[in-house]
């Protein structure tokens, strides 16, 4: 406000400027002390040190990583080079020479380049089928007017056009490696370059069982001749039906057989007169007066008890008295049973674990 503002103001008005003015000076003031205060905090936090994973609980992952000088670094200890094995008898060689100095130009002569340095490069060959047309001929014979045909070529029969290593791959494949009929087909178009039905497949699958059945006959004998030979059983779902499959084995064969009841007399068939010594089971095989001695899985027996509390001591004495040689006694069932513990018996026989139950 000028000079010639405040003359023409009244005293009242001149009294109400000033006190207005003494009022701003004062909140100005307070504002001042405050602001004061703050400046000083933040001089104090500035001259204290900053936060490290050393002094605070900053992460270490937080930390400032200091700049390391250069410094040589130590040279590691060598390792004997590991590399492919070359294929003692590759299917194509490839000799690779320089007839001159890709540097000077200099002409090599074939005494110059005495070192070579050999590899292989393995791939697989084109994938498609090989497809075999077979033209039997036919005709009518002049002489006797009969109608004759060529036969077919030994292993090129007319029926089903897929060959036996297409036959064995399909079933390799379903089989062992567990792909289904429409994974399967799709893999036999895309890598093999061989358009296949899930019929054709589910056909193939069906021929290949006879030819199997006949090759598992000697795994069957291996397990019927065995001293010591072991079973157990488990659902599986055949044509929307609930069947059992069997596994019967020895140490050194495994038998399946997959039928539509659970009685022992599964067990007795496949046994077909053959006596072995012992027979360990899952569970008692009544009726069957096959087998010499019958005898039950000790971890088996250790389930049942500690599963069936009310049945617990019946189970354990029942089991007991049929002079099963895996059956502990009923004050030994209490404690866990290893699957890997011998038989507990005064007779020597192979071990529950390794009897595969």
């Amino acid at each position: 406000m000028n000079r010639a503002a405040l003359l023409s103001l009244s005293h009242g008005d001149l009294i109400a400027l000033v006190q207005a003015q003494q009022a701003q000076i004062e909140a100005q003031a307070q504002q001042i002390i405050v602001l004061t205060a703050r400046i000083v905090e933040l001089e104090g936090r500035l001259a204290a040190p900053a936060k490290t994973p050393d002094n605070s609980s900053i992460p270490p992952s937080k930390g400032q990583k200091s700049n390391l000088p250069d410094r040589p670094k130590k040279p590691r200890g060598g390792h004997p080079g590991v590399a492919r094995a070359l294929t003692e008898h590759p299917d194509r060689v490839i000799e690779a020479t320089l007839a001159a100095c890709p540097h000077c130009a200099h002409a090599f002569g074939p005494a110059d380049l005495l070192e070579i340095h050999a590899y292989d490069h393995i791939d697989l060959p084109p994938l498609r089928p090989v497809v075999t047309r077979v033209n039997r001929h036919r005709g009518i014979c002049s002489c006797c007017q009969k109608r004759v045909g060529a036969p077919a070529p030994e292993g090129f029969e007319a029926g089903s056009p897929f060959g036996p290593s297409l036959s064995a791959l399909i079933i390799h494949l379903h089989v062992t490696q567990a792909i289904g009929f429409q994974r399967l087909a799709r893999l036999m178009v895309e890598v093999f370059g061989v358009t296949i039905s899930e019929g054709a497949i589910a056909n193939i699958l069906a021929r290949a069982q006879a030819p199997l059945v006949v090759a598992a006959q000697p795994l069957a004998q291996a397990v019927r001749t065995s001293p010591v030979v072991g079973s157990d059983e488990t659902s599986a779902r055949v044509g929307g039906k609930t069947w059992w499959q069997w596994v019967l084995l020895s140490s050194t064969a495994i038998y399946h057989v997959i039928v539509d009841t659970r009685a022992a007399g599964v067990v007795t068939e496949f046994l077909s007169g053959a006596q072995p010594e012992v027979w360990v089971a899952a569970t008692a095989i009544r009726g069957n007066s096959a087998t010499a001695r019958p005898a039950k899985c000790a971890w088996h027996i250790y389930y049942a008890t500690q599963t069936m509390p009310s049945r617990k001591a019946a189970t354990a004495s029942r089991w007991s008295s049929n002079g099963c040689c895996c059956v502990p006694s009923p004050s030994a069932a209490a404690a866990p049973i290893s699957r890997t513990a011998p038989c507990i018996n005064t007779t020597p026989v192979s071990n529950a674990g390794s009897t595969g139950c």
